[in-house]
């Protein structure tokens, strides 16, 4: 969708219904365009693209079968699938609005019109146009995206996802260490991923530490590495992912979970580029670009004395903050299109659309779990889906329920862990410490779980 006014086509044989809806939607702030015969409707129609159109029934004052209006939704769906219509009577003809809504209209209102009603069905009919409208341009937008086989796909066409795209832009080819922040599921991982690949360094590896699924007991031995003997375990030599990430990027997820005692041994490391594996008195020197990523509020967690201020300002040289997806509502319809596309191919299903229906139903939804949460309810509504339709009941979304403290009742264990993990998520805007504080579970604890669950 977009910030831009809805444009509205109307048409009607009467001058002075046409300049009181005029006035009526002007003041409401759409931009509305009036015409007074089918022809001139049909010109309108073919010459400019338009979020929903108005039409009257009956253009020739002798007639009142509205028959003229139900030829005129043809030809105008001919000229442009995507505009949804409605329809007008001033006769109250039940039976005109059906055959109306049989034919491919969207809704109807009778004359005169209740102002609220009709205002309320053309924004709401404008807006499904241009989220429809969206999910077809981002296809082809994907696709010549995909094929230069270089950064993974950013759907940006929100305000707040546009800055963030022109920020990464800025620093991606830097060397500069990079924390991104936001809440579970933003995609934080995403974004890593692409200023890896619009850097300098793409051509050597990126290396991946999710922080909060390392015990903290293996935490050297992962990041720097150990050798041969240097405790139980070790019966080989390992590199370390400093090791591995050399001449490349480090990506530490999570970073917020490093026990504070690990924190001084990364910022060692990230001051001098000198490590040493476990074990060994070796010095070896490592050129990393490091990029962290958290959902926690590390100026809290500096504050309450759990993370270390100045290995902060080694690793937020540049912060980028990820907007939850409640905050750039006008990426749904196009995310929905990708994940529609990504996993119709990965599912071997046929390319899939969106009812109206469902397209409502994502822009209705809060999303606590952000983009991971629709990327999921994607892929179970293509599996869901028969044919190449995709419905709101394939979305399978619920509401949330005024039973809500009974109703674990009839879940499994692990179905009821899930949903209580999906409830302090979404009572906490998707920060983890605040949820595993409220769970009464460690915030390691629950990154395992949100692991375990693919959440």
């Amino acid at each position: 969708m977009s910030h831009a006014p809805l444009r509205i086509l109307i048409a009607d044989d009467q001058p002075d219904v046409l300049e009181a809806l005029r006035l009526l939607l002007k003041g409401e702030g759409f931009v509305v365009e009036t015409v007074t015969s089918a022809a001139a409707l049909l010109r309108a129609a073919e010459s400019a693209e338009f979020d929903a159109a108005l039409i009257d029934l009956n253009y020739t004052r002798d007639t009142t079968s509205g028959r003229e209006g139900l030829t005129l939704l043809g030809k105008l769906q001919a000229i442009d699938s995507t505009l949804p219509i409605v329809v007008m009577t001033a006769w109250g003809s039940v039976e005109s609005a059906v055959e109306a809504m049989r034919l491919g209209a969207r809704d109807y209102v009778e004359k005169p019109w209740d102002n609220n009603r009709l205002l309320a069905t053309l924004r709401t009919q404008g807006e499904l146009a241009r989220a429809l409208r969206a999910t077809s341009r981002l296809a082809a937008d994907n696709e010549r995206l995909r094929g230069t086989g270089a950064r993974p796909v950013l759907v940006a066409e929100s305000r707040p996802m546009l800055t963030v795209l022109s920020q990464l832009e800025r620093i991606a080819p830097s060397d500069a260490n990079v924390l991104i922040t936001g809440e579970h599921g933003t995609g934080k991982d995403v974004i890593a991923r692409w200023i890896h690949a619009a850097s300098r360094r793409a051509n050597r590896p990126l290396v991946t530490v999710n922080a909060g699924g390392v015990a903290e007991t293996l935490f050297e031995s992962e990041l720097f590495g150990h050798v041969k003997g240097a405790f139980t375990d070790a019966r080989t030599d390992r590199v370390g992912s400093f090791e591995l990430a050399d001449g490349g990027t480090l990506f530490l997820d999570e970073i917020a979970t490093v026990a504070p005692k690990q924190q001084a041994k990364l910022l060692r490391v990230l001051e001098s580029g000198d490590l040493q594996r476990v074990g060994s008195s070796r010095v070896r020197h490592v050129d990393v670009r490091v990029i962290s990523a958290t959902n926690a509020d590390l100026a809290v967690e500096v504050a309450e004395g759990r993370f270390r201020e100045d290995l902060l300002y080694r690793l937020n040289t540049v912060e980028i903050r990820i907007p939850p997806l409640r905050e750039r509502r006008d990426d749904i319809a196009p995310l929905a299109a990708h994940f529609l596309r990504e996993q119709a191919s990965r599912y071997h299903k046929p390319a899939a659309e969106l009812t109206p229906g469902a397209m409502r139903a994502l822009l209705d939804h809060s999303w606590p779990g952000n983009v991971r949460e629709l990327r999921h309810a994607v892929e179970r509504a293509v599996l869901m889906a028969e044919g190449a339709t995709v419905t709101e009941r394939d979305l399978g979304l619920q509401p949330p329920r005024a039973d809500a403290a009974t109703s674990l009742d009839d879940l499994t264990l692990e179905e009821a862990e899930r949903t209580l993990i999906q409830r302090a998520l979404s009572r906490h805007g998707g920060n983890v410490s605040k949820a595993a504080e409220a769970l009464g579970v460690s915030r390691s604890a629950l990154y395992r779980r949100l692991q375990q669950f693919d959440l």
